[in-house]
């Protein structure tokens, strides 16, 4: 692709000594892990989002089925998720033994609301996981007054969202508990696979801490069953390097975003990513609604312009899903955001040049 739909060499370039250096000093030390260095990212994130514990893990899906394990609910206990995410968010509930119960969105910020959520309650509710999908956070205020009503717990899904915020707090610090990832594609990215939860609550952080090495703090001292979900310490001196960078990284994409909002406003056959007021969108996608959206797809493949589809199909209706009993029909706005959704390019080192290259295909398409 001549204009890709991310470009992690460019960013890699930009910052290379740094990041050469961090990852030579952990193969001297020999220490690959957890340790300092995990120790070290876990505290500088804990700071930089607000909260007083971070806990680092596997991946962005563990640290989901580390929180969901650590509640300790009966099995089959049901956990509210949208149907429209990436399926670790689903996948997560199931496979803590919990029901997953999916809800629809909203149709403007693709994220659910207390609305979708208590429309999907049930008295076997025990948590919902709400999901601050491509960048920007769902409406935490009042998800939270909601659980908090009807005694739930309430995990936010942040792997897409590092940074965001709202006039409710920072992504991640809001709800109970907070999972991230740190997949090479997210705004903070390793080397990797990688993940972090991120809580108040100093009892739920010990218990995370233990059930990632295998249930104990202690070597061959097992206090509960656990798994192996350690952080690996090349991916924390990563990430410790690039964390400085986010800031800046946010901002660009959010400067992108703003010109592509410029350049397609008028543009029919496109709607554009709506934006709450107060909201702080990281945009780790730029997803619009589409007209045509496959055929608008291969012809910007045909153009050298690289495009994404998240998601092309709903949770209720995946296959390994089929004995929760949904069908078509359902939820109709995760549906038709599944026919639509389309993601542009938005990494940071795009460019102004290319988004005008890529915004003048769009046009080109539709007229």
């Amino acid at each position: 692709m001549d204009i890709p739909l991310l470009d992690l060499v460019a960013q890699y370039r930009s910052i290379k000594d740094d990041l050469d250096r961090a990852v030579l000093a952990v193969v001297e030390s020999q220490r690959f892990v957890l340790g300092p260095e995990v120790e070290a990212l876990e505290a500088e994130l804990a700071a930089y989002l607000g909260v007083p514990h971070g806990v680092g893990c596997a991946s962005g899906t563990d640290a989901l089925l580390l929180a969901l394990k650590a509640l300790g609910a009966e099995p089959g206990s049901e956990v509210i998720v949208p149907s429209f995410t990436f399926f670790a968010t689903a996948g997560a509930v199931w496979n803590a033994g919990l029901r997953p119960v999916f809800c629809d969105v909203d149709p403007d910020t693709f994220n659910v609301t207390a609305a979708t959520l208590e429309a999907a309650w049930t008295p076997r509710t025990v948590a919902v996981v709400p999901v601050h999908l491509f960048g920007q956070m769902a409406p935490m205020g009042e998800i939270v007054e909601l659980a908090r009503r009807r005694g739930a717990f309430v995990l936010e899904d942040a792997a897409q969202a590092v940074g965001a915020r709202s006039a409710d707090g920072v992504a991640g610090a809001v709800g109970d508990a907070g999972a991230f990832s740190f997949f090479p594609s997210k705004n903070l990215g390793g080397f990797g696979d990688g993940g972090l939860v991120t809580t108040r609550d100093a009892a739920l952080a010990e218990k995370l801490a233990k059930l990632r090495v295998h249930g104990g703090r202690q070597m061959y001292h097992h206090e509960m069953v656990g798994t192996n979900s350690r952080l690996d310490a090349l991916q924390a001196a990563v990430l410790r390097v690039k964390l400085r960078h986010l800031d800046g990284w946010a901002a660009a994409r959010r400067e992108n975003a703003r010109r592509y909002a410029a350049l397609l406003a008028d543009v029919e056959g496109v709607r554009l990513p709506h934006v709450v007021d107060g909201n702080f969108h990281v945009y780790n996608q730029f997803t619009v609604r589409a007209r045509g959206r496959d055929a608008l797809r291969k012809h910007l493949t045909e153009q050298g312009i690289g495009s994404g589809i998240y998601y092309p199909v709903p949770l209720h209706l995946q296959e390994c899903f089929a004995s929760l009993g949904g069908k078509r029909g359902d939820f109709p706005v995760t549906e038709a955001l599944c026919d639509e959704v389309l993601s542009l390019p938005i990494f940071p080192e795009l460019g102004e040049d290319r988004i005008g290259r890529v915004a003048e295909s769009v046009r080109a398409f539709y007229t």
